[in-house]
């Protein structure tokens, strides 16, 4: 990726000085929003508003969901949800918390999201507020609760905050064979995905449907969930491709195929439990990153209103 240029976002913290706590994981049962790497506690033993038509599709989605699961649907807004004002305005924190060559990296690739998705909610006549993003090392607490690193970056609506130990850029290049900037800018852009689920309402309606679902029909909403969040990755990367190197998407689709629920359950258990798919299968991560990349559209991301069959 072509970064020399690009701009340091600001809205960084380093906690890396919090690290080696033993807390537990955060998850969405604790009010966090499972991210890329949603699975690799699997691997614990080896690596340790309105916003266009968006809201409203999805919305419709989530009401013809909860009909097909025997609600009524009377809880889900069916309105255009609107984007909050609050935490995380692009300007605020320093770039005085960057470290190493590696912290700068996540900077300018957090600074491109907030860029892109900075216009595109200006399109619609509305202001993007940023997340920040929280270097650690080891653990954390949040505000969905504590959190390992070997559970992989995560975003938690709470707070409205990524969190990231960006050890996982290097177990993510050896230990599943997707290395590359790219790869890694991936893992960025889709935590940033849940956070414009989290502004525009949609991880909301998919919570309240969640709680009067079955632990399956649960975990397929998940799933949508996260191959929206991968779509809009593919977005932010269409949306940038002054940045990106010949062979950079590719990188990306490595890392969408080695972090597949298929691939990961295949590895750590030697056997697939589609019914337990939380993130989607590697099929199904990269059909989504695609989409979004070859579209440059996120209303062309709604996962929601795809019968399960073509998702």
């Amino acid at each position: 990726m072509r970064l020399d240029d690009q701009r340091e976002s600001s809205n960084i913290e380093n906690r890396r000085d919090e690290g080696g706590i033993g807390f537990g994981r955060a998850g969405q049962g604790a009010g966090g929003m499972g991210g890329l790497g949603g699975l690799l506690g699997l691997f614990i033993p080896l690596i340790g508003s309105k916003f266009g038509i968006i809201g409203i599709v999805v919305a419709l989605g989530a009401v013809f969901l909860l009909s097909n699961m025997g609600g009524s649907g009377s809880s889900v807004p069916t309105g255009a949800p609107q984007i909050t004002e609050s935490a995380g305005a692009p300007g605020k924190g320093s770039t005085s918390q960057l470290q190493t060559e590696t912290d700068r990296f996540v900077a300018k690739v957090l600074g491109s999201t907030e860029d892109t998705w900075g216009k595109i909610f200006a399109a619609e006549g509305q202001r993007y507020p940023a997340p920040k993003l929280v270097l650690f090392d080891g653990s954390i607490r949040s505000a969905c609760g504590g959190a390992s690193a070997a559970a992989g970056p995560f975003y938690c609506p709470a707070d409205q905050k990524v969190y990231l130990d960006t050890s996982f850029f290097d177990q993510l290049a050896r230990q599943f064979g997707a290395p590359g900037d790219f790869a890694a800018a991936y893992v960025i852009a889709h935590e940033v995905g849940h956070h414009i689920q989290t502004i525009t309402g949609v991880s909301q309606q998919v919570t309240k449907a969640q709680q009067r679902a079955s632990r399956g029909q649960a975990n397929a909403l998940s799933v949508r969930l996260e191959l929206q969040a991968d779509c809009y990755a593919g977005v932010w990367a269409a949306q940038n491709r002054n940045l990106l190197d010949s062979g950079d998407f590719a990188e990306g689709v490595r890392a969408a195929q080695a972090i597949g629920d298929d691939t990961l359950q295949r590895q750590a258990q030697g056997r697939v439990v589609p019914d337990s798919f939380t993130h989607g299968s590697a099929e199904q991560r990269i059909r989504w990153l695609t989409k979004g990349f070859e579209s440059g559209d996120p209303n062309k991301c709604d996962t929601f209103n795809v019968p399960e069959g073509q998702l």
